[in-house]
C-alpha cells in the first residue's frame, strides 16, 4: 500500500455505468465501503444488503462509475433529484473521489437530498461539507431496523468547494 500512496494521484474518470456486466465490480465496492464504514451493521445485515444490490436496488437508480486507470473505484446512484448510494473502495477512500462522484450528480442529475445513516459519522461530515443540512430524521431504517436515517438536503444556495 506504501507504494500506492507515494504514487502520482490520476484523476478519476466519472461515466455511466457500463450494465450489468459490471454489477459485480460495484457490489465489490460496496462491500468494501460497507466493511470500513458501516462497523453498526451486523455481519448479517451487510450480506443482505450486498444480496439485494444487484437484482432490485441497481435496477432502480441510474448509475455512476469512477475509474482510475479503466478500474471501477467508486459509484452513485441516484434517483431523480436525490443521491440513493455512494460508495468508494476502501483502497481508494480519502483521494476525492467521492467528491468527484458528488459534484457530478450535483451538476449532471440536480441532486439536492441524500438519506445517510445517523451512525455513520464520516458520511454525515462528508455530505456536510459540500452544503447539505438536516431536515429530518427517522429512528429506523426503510426495513425498520434500529440505524437511524438522516434526511439531508443542500443548504440554500449550496455551493461545491473549490478545494
Amino acid at each position: 500500500m506504501a507504494d500506492a500512496a507515494a504514487a502520482p494521484r490520476s484523476e478519476p474518470v466519472i461515466r455511466a455505468c457500463r450494465g450489468p456486466q459490471e454489477h459485480p465490480a460495484l457490489v465489490r465496492i460496496c462491500r468494501s465501503a460497507g466493511e470500513a464504514t458501516h462497523d453498526f451493521l451486523s455481519v448479517a445485515d451487510r450480506e443482505s444488503i450486498a444480496a439485494h444490490l444487484e437484482p432490485d436496488c441497481f435496477p432502480a437508480v441510474e448509475l455512476t462509475v469512477a475509474t482510475l486507470d479503466g478500474e471501477p473505484v467508486g459509484f452513485v446512484g441516484t434517483l431523480g433529484g436525490s443521491l440513493e448510494m455512494l460508495f468508494v473502495s476502501d483502497d481508494h477512500r480519502g483521494r476525492g473521489i467521492g467528491s468527484s462522484l458528488l459534484a457530478h450528480v450535483r451538476r449532471e442529475r440536480g441532486v439536492t437530498a441524500v438519506d445517510v445513516n445517523e451512525q455513520n459519522p464520516g458520511a454525515v461530515g462528508f455530505y456536510e461539507h459540500h452544503g447539505f443540512r438536516t431536515v429530518g430524521r427517522n429512528a429506523t431504517d426503510e426495513a425498520g431496523c434500529p440505524y437511524p436515517i438522516l434526511h439531508l438536503a443542500l443548504a440554500p444556495h449550496g455551493s461545491l468547494p473549490t478545494a
